[in-house]
């Protein structure tokens, strides 16, 4: 008997109106759902008049439900993946699911939808050509500590989630870390209504959030870190001597090219005038 096909489906992360028709036919066609807030899937199935079974599969249910899902799908049965927002498998227990179909040769494809990451990132005024993605920090004090050290020297620009109630003790550890003068965007409440974008310091938005209670899901993202600057390799002194032999080429005594020279490498005129008449 065949498998059955997982399907990836990415939600909307705020306005329904970024639902796909291709997702809307997707959990049409399926046989079940697999939602991470079953709550929060049907309010967008009822939005979108479909009606299926559904199972919760969510982190702290992965192990045994992930075990009820693939028994289906090896039965012949289809399934859609989704998240309370957002492309599943980003940050959330779809990668495991994603991974054990992989290991048993069961097919997974995607129906692309809205992520609050390259939302934001393009929103974010930093450079795109290059990003990480850092998702959310451990609240492990040493985990959390050892994962911001580790980026520290990170050139491309960096994503990371965060939830409300950690917000304040995020940016003080970035501004800590990375410096209070890097460059930081924080987007909150992508595609609603009140949608925010706020591109700053990462001092800047330590010290407001210090003072405001922050609300709403955020986005961080925070510029790379500036490439080291590469000194200019020093000069030698013959080099310099090079220098005060093109000089005097062109007309310039020796003692004129020792003192050009000299301006021009830092090194002293009498050394160059020495090789010079050596």
């Amino acid at each position: 008997m065949p498998t059955g096909t997982l399907y990836i489906v990415g939600t909307p992360i705020g306005n329904l109106g970024d639902f796909s028709p291709r997702a809307v036919e997707t959990l049409e066609k399926v046989d079940f759902i697999a939602a991470e807030d079953t709550r929060v899937t049907l309010k967008l199935l009822n939005r979108f008049g479909v009606k299926k079974p559904m199972i919760s599969y969510f982190e702290h249910n992965r192990n045994d439900h992930g075990r009820v899902i693939l028994e289906k799908l090896r039965a012949g049965e289809s399934c859609a993946l989704v998240s309370d927002a957002g492309m599943p498998g980003v940050s959330d227990p779809g990668e495991q699911l994603a991974a054990a179909c992989e290991a048993e040769g069961i097919p997974v494809t995607a129906v692309p939808g809205p992520t609050a990451a390259v939302t934001a990132l393009v929103l974010s005024g930093l450079p795109t050509g290059r990003f990480t993605f850092e998702g959310f920090l451990s609240v492990n004090k040493r985990a959390r500590r050892e994962h911001l050290e580790a980026v520290r020297s990170e050139s491309r620009t960096m994503i990371f989630y965060e939830a409300p109630h950690k917000l304040r003790r995020t940016l003080a550890d970035f501004a800590e870390i990375f410096g209070p003068e890097r460059r930081i965007a924080l987007c909150r409440e992508l595609t609603k209504l009140h949608e925010e974008v706020w591109r700053t310091t990462l001092g800047e938005a330590a010290a407001r959030y210090r003072e405001q209670e922050p609300k709403g899901e955020y986005v961080l993202v925070i510029a790379g870190a500036p490439a080291p600057e590469i000194p200019e390799p020093a000069s030698t002194p013959e080099d310099a001597a090079a220098l005060a032999r093109e000089l005097m080429a062109r007309g310039a005594s020796a003692a004129e090219a020792a003192r050009e020279a000299a301006k021009a490498t830092g090194l002293k005129k009498g050394d160059i005038y020495r090789l010079l008449t050596a």
